[in-house]
């Protein structure tokens, strides 16, 4: 049996290629020529081609030898002979085609012949290269080759758009058999994303543009009785140093450059924390003599979990569920809020911050139309201020808001009763003491049964009436200088008859001084309302922190690092995909219409440390429901997403060149918020998930794939209800979703063991509804590109008619180590110890078989005990 090697030899890029059991081999992998090396037409390609005797000693020199020497003798292999041509003289000769004689060192003697000529495989999607492939006539050898063209050569709209989010490529090139005895040729890509370091940086800076907001409106709740004053003051210390440690870290991500990826051997690392591990994109092309071209897009990062933190405890799935137990039984002097609560203070409290500013805005305006005595543009300011202020006071009937008032009010030094209750009419809601659940006050803190809510209801009814007044003065003026009748409506019917028989008759001149001390009538009684609602909702964050300091910052912190990873891989995922179905009408009127579903892939373990990296990533993959992305018109080079929001609701901005925004729906460009629908479904498969099955529980697993698969049938029915008719018949002809689901269901609920098949159900459910692909395991190396490279050449069976002796060949081409010439142990991306200057390929490279066999297992494990016995006997 005959062993042999083809190296393309151009310093400093080398392709090895080993194939067996042939003399007259078939080579299906190609060789990438970076942009940094790019060819032109002097280029010269040198072929070598070697018996190997032995494979482990399969590298080749990466360097070319003069044609007067010999090369020196190598172990386990023998050289045969080489050809070597000019990329110019393939381009110019006779139909593209060269006929090269293999010739020993000495250049005498023909052992050989290789014949090469040009086959286009299809404009790449960013211009950037071209290609060129050696054909196969009688089995003669066949090589593919690619190069990367200046920069000048590539013109289009999107390359500063796909260049803000990916660095770095590596590319490499097949040519597969398809069932025909046709020729498809793939383009394989992985690129580091940018958006690795840039995401963590916004993200932090918003943690701390909010803490430092809430710092200051507890440090403004004004004055509290002894018990809560310490309280306030211990929980300021706390807070501040978490501030401080936001801010270091921000300060220390600044400072990194080189590499725009983290590599697995710095998860670990603290300053690091917040970014994800190995976030790339893993990117096929399929061109087909007969099918249409396809790209096929998997997003490859390491799982999201806070590794610095570690999971000596878990993962945050278990410590938030022990940390609320704990808070809901403890008997420390606090007032428990469930976290519907917590949130619903947070979100009323962003309302208030965005609509005061609005609505101030909106009554200048107001006055400025009044001064330029314009009924039209008076009206139109007064429909956009009352729709605001109405807006602000419908954000002030929660309960929750009224038993924050009383909450405070029992916190005050002193505090006097001023009245006895009032009988409430049937449309007050109870008060605080008729429901329990929603407060829970210890015995030290007293219960005034007898508070007076009317006030409160006094000043929030007074804005309300403010409102009203100005608009019986605008109506009266308009009505006196010979405007249409009315002027956008009352506040809820509220309007008061006699306010407009009250006003009387001014002259024209005078809309201003009329408008004037009514606007400022209603700013007042806005910001009592405002002062008010801040700090009695500022009261309910403090017993947030309030219990456990340091636990309830340290959960906040380990969150904010999940997310962190989380959102960076989403924002990646999602600028990727709208840039390759930009011009697919469907698809933007599914993203604007339904939103995106996102899947994860997990391939994590349900056995020791990988049980809270689980947890965290389950935590940290439904938080991302809270993320909704708006896309602008960018005005200017700088195309990089910005992040908007607080912890409980952000808006991540993407910026589109000019000419691809006004491709875009109206609904997208008007602002319209696009929102994911994020599902995990996790299948370990490796040796340890053996032990877990047999020996431990796998019980997280099944109820994460189970909750998710009902988030997954939730989207599926909102899609089927939106989407229209014709455009859900597309997808019923391509495969019965909804069989597929029932399928994906079935394997869920079977319990089957590493049951591979769900993986490949719900990653075929996402490509059908066009969602956003994610693989992940522990470091996105190993398990990741076994994933990955075994969906690929699926794919290409199932899609592309893949020739079905080919199937192995193929994955084995995907999956070869040495496709890129001999690497030493510093240069293995899977150490984390690349050069700046040479990306990573961790998912060109092979890795020991993952799965154990459990026979083998049993039998180990038998002879260990045995062992184990004897030793102490």
């Amino acid at each position: 049996m005959l062993q042999t090697a083809v190296a393309a030899l151009l310093n400093p890029s080398c392709l090895l290629v080993l194939l067996q059991g042939t003399r007259d081999p078939l080579f299906l992998t190609g060789v990438t020529f970076p942009s940094e090396y790019p060819i032109y037409e002097e280029t010269k390609i040198k072929l070598t081609v070697y018996d190997v005797k032995d494979k482990s000693h399969d590298t080749v020199r990466t360097s070319v030898l003069p044609e007067h020497k010999d090369p020196p003798p190598e172990v386990g292999r023998s050289f045969l002979g080489y050809a070597s041509f000019k990329v110019g003289e393939l381009l110019k000769s006779k139909e593209q085609l060269l006929a090269l004689s293999l010739r020993t060192s000495d250049g005498g003697k023909v052992v050989g012949t290789i014949e090469v000529s040009v086959v286009k495989m299809g404009e790449i999607e960013n211009g950037e290269a071209d290609h060129i492939t050696t054909d196969v006539q009688g089995q003669k050898c066949a090589l593919v080759c690619e190069y990367t063209a200046p920069e000048s050569v590539s013109g289009k709209d999107n390359l500063p758009f796909l260049n803000s989010v990916l660095k770095n490529p590596v590319c490499k090139l097949y040519r597969f058999p398809t069932s025909d005895n046709k020729w498809m040729r793939i383009r394989e890509q992985m690129s580091e994303s940018i958006l690795s370091f840039h995401i963590p940086k916004e993200l932090i800076s918003l943690h701390i543009k909010e803490d430092l907001c809430r710092n200051q409106e507890i440090k403004e709740l004004g004055e509290l009785s002894p018990h809560w004053d310490n309280l306030r003051k211990n929980v300021l210390t706390h807070c501040d140093q978490m501030v401080n440690m936001y801010q270091d870290i921000l300060t220390e991500l600044s400072k990194e450059t080189g590499s725009s990826f983290k590599s697995s051997s710095s998860k670990g690392e603290k300053t690091l924390e917040f970014v994800p591990v190995n976030l790339h994109l893993q990117r096929m092309q399929v061109h087909s003599p007969h099918l249409k071209d396809a790209l096929y897009d998997v997003i490859t990062v390491g799982a999201p979990a806070a590794h610095f933190q570690g999971f000596k405890n878990g993962g945050l799935r278990k410590l938030l569920h022990r940390f609320e137990t704990e808070r809901r039984n403890t008997g420390y002097q606090f007032i428990y809020y469930s976290p519907e609560n917590t949130a619903k203070a947070k979100e009323v409290l962003s309302n208030i911050n965005q609509l005061q500013p609005l609505i101030a805005t909106h009554a200048d305006l107001l006055l400025n139309s009044a001064s330029q005595h314009s009924p039209d543009s008076l009206k139109n300011s007064l429909k956009m201020l009352s729709e605001k202020t109405e807006l602000f006071v419908h954000a002030f009937k929660d309960q929750l808001v009224r038993s924050a008032l009383l909450a405070l009010y029992t916190a005050r030094p002193g505090g006097i009763l001023k009245k006895p209750p009032s009988p409430k009419s049937s449309t007050e809601k109870s008060s605080p003491q008729d429901q329990p659940p929603l407060i829970r006050r210890q015995d030290s803190i007293p219960h005034h049964s007898d508070y007076d809510e009317e006030e409160w209801d006094r000043v929030w009814a007074n804005v309300g009436k403010s409102l009203n007044c100005i608009i019986a003065m605008v109506d009266k003026l308009i009505e006196r200088d010979g405007g249409s009748e009315g002027s956008g409506g009352n506040n809820d019917g509220e309007k008061e008859p006699s306010l407009a028989d009250a006003i009387p008759s001014h002259p024209r001149e005078d809309w201003y001084e009329q408008l004037y001390p009514l606007i400022l009538t209603l700013k007042d009684c806005m910001g009592e309302v405002v002062n008010r609602a801040k700090q009695s909702l500022t009261f309910v964050l403090l017993q947030e922190l309030a219990y456990s300091l340091p636990q309830c910052l340290m959960l906040t912190l380990r969150r904010d690092i999940v997310f962190s990873q989380a959102l960076a891989g989403l924002v990646c995922g999602f600028i990727i995909k709208l840039q390759t179905s930009l011009y697919d009408p469907g698809f933007l009127q599914q993203l604007h219409t339904v939103g995106l579903i996102v899947q994860y892939e997990g391939l994590l373990s349900t056995y020791s440390d990988e049980i809270g990296m689980l947890e965290d990533m389950a935590v940290g993959i439904s938080d991302l429901k809270k993320v909704a992305f708006k896309i602008i018109e960018a005005k200017s080079n700088d195309v990089l997403p910005v992040i908007t929001g607080r912890r409980e609701h952000y808006v991540v901005e993407v910026k589109l060149p000019a000419r691809m925004f006004e491709s875009l729906p109206l609904q997208i460009k008007e602002g319209q918020l696009l929102h994911v629908y994020p599902v995990l479904f996790n299948v370990g498969i490796n040796e340890q998930q053996t032990l877990a099955e047999r020996f431990g529980d796998v019980s997280l697993q099944e109820s994460i794939n189970q909750e998710n698969f009902e988030l997954l049938q939730e989207y599926y029915k909102i899609f089927m209800e939106k989407m229209p008719p014709d455009y859900i018949s597309h997808f019923q002809e391509q495969n019965d979703l909804k069989g597929l689901l029932e399928n994906l269901h079935q394997n869920i609920q079977s319990k089957k063991r590493k049951n591979v098949e769900i993986m490949w159900l719900a990653a075929t459910i996402c490509r059908k509804l066009n969602g956003i692909r994610f693989t992940c395991c522990k470091s996105a190396k190993d398990r990741t590109s076994m994933s990955v490279t075994l969906e690929q050449c699926s794919i290409l069976r199932d899609e592309h008619q893949l020739h079905k002796d080919f199937f192995i060949r193929a994955l084995d081409c995907m999956r070869s180590r040495q496709t890129q010439g001999a690497l030493s142990e510093s240069d293995d991306p899977e150490t984390g110890c690349l050069t700046d200057n040479k990306p990573t390929s961790r998912h060109f490279y092979p890795v020991a078989l993952l799965l154990v066999s459990s026979h083998l297992l049993v039998v180990w494990l038998i002879l260990s005990l045995a062992l184990l016995l004897a030793k102490y006997q």
